[in-house]
């Protein structure tokens, strides 16, 4: 149990949030007259109490609302939790959909003291049910739902299509197909091929959206820039060989031409990510194959599931 000990808002984006002794949250919205709030996952950002007592124990001069933050917590540390972890505020009830973010500009904070907290201690949710909140209000903490529905990302990579000559036909095909199978999709994105811009899009997926499973789709093959398994097994801590073996095994049944495919898949931490091949149909193929057993291997990673071997 938490209790809130401020509540900031800001009117204007890129001003510093001030605080209110109270609230109205907006369901699928956020904190109203906050100009954060909007139809995304980062509708309302929470910081622990204890956590910027610490940094101000270091000197640092913060007011509250200095990170950014919309709601101050004393007694829960947000970044311990998982994704899906629900609050509960009197009749509000609050999603967490985010843990940290990226600082692609270093705030005056960091600029004075060469530290942030907010990038790696504060946490994003969603608004599942509104209601108003108040100064000195208990904060409850919920496990989230087992039964919730599994997360996904789709990550396309293609230099043309991210350059706009050429459309993406394979990433709608993954999303559309995992929509009917029951997935969340939590986010979609086109990149050139390369590196460095997979690595830190598989990296934020896996640790700040949690999602449960990540598929990329372009970057297989035998090209100089398809580097899209050199990326994957670099963000991986374990790899799931049976996954993109068994595909290709599949798809050999199809063409032969499916030997030439240098796709992996792989774990980090309890996010799966999986390698597909470019083309809409063999995208289309390979799903088929896969996504009638996929959900046994997301429950173990979820802890829902434990037993592999069959009566």
């Amino acid at each position: 149990m938490g209790k809130i000990t401020g509540i900031c808002i800001s009117e204007k984006r890129g001003t510093s949030k001030h605080p209110v002794d109270e609230a109205v949250i907006r369901e699928g919205w956020g904190i109203e007259n906050d100009a954060h709030g909007g139809n995304w996952h980062r509708q309302i950002s929470l910081l622990s109490q204890e956590k910027i007592d610490a940094f101000r124990r270091k000197g640092a001069e913060v007011k509250p609302g200095a990170f950014g933050e919309n709601l101050i917590v004393e007694g829960i540390d947000f970044s311990s939790l998982p994704v899906g972890t629900r609050f509960q505020i009197g009749d509000v009830l609050l999603e967490l959909t985010q843990i940290g973010k990226e600082c692609h500009q270093h705030c005056q904070i960091y600029q004075k003291m060469g530290d942030c907290i907010m990038p790696r201690e504060g946490v994003f949710s969603q608004v599942v049910k509104g209601g108003r909140i108040r100064t000195g209000d208990e904060m409850e903490v919920l496990p989230p739902d087992e039964k919730r529905p599994f997360t996904a990302a789709v990550v396309t990579l293609s230099d043309k299509g991210a350059a706009g000559e050429r459309k993406d036909e394979s990433g709608p095909v993954i999303a559309d197909m995992l929509r009917d199978a029951g997935y969340e999709i939590k986010e979609t994105l086109l990149l050139p091929d390369g590196m460095e811009p997979l690595t830190q899009e598989l990296i934020r997926l896996a640790d700040q959206r949690q999602v449960d499973v990540i598929f990329t789709t372009g970057g297989t093959g035998f090209s100089p820039r398809d580097v899209t398994p050199e990326a994957t097994i670099a963000v991986c801590d374990r790899m799931a060989d049976g996954i993109a073996d068994g595909i290709r095994n599949y798809s050999m049944g199809i063409t032969k031409r499916a030997m030439f495919s240098r796709a992996v898949s792989g774990l980090r931490k309890k996010t799966l990510i999986v390698n597909l091949p470019g083309s809409p149909k063999a995208v289309c193929e390979a799903l088929e194959f896969l996504l009638p057993e996929l959900p046994h291997g997301l429950m173990i990673l979820r802890g829902t599931a434990m037993e592999c071997a069959r009566k």
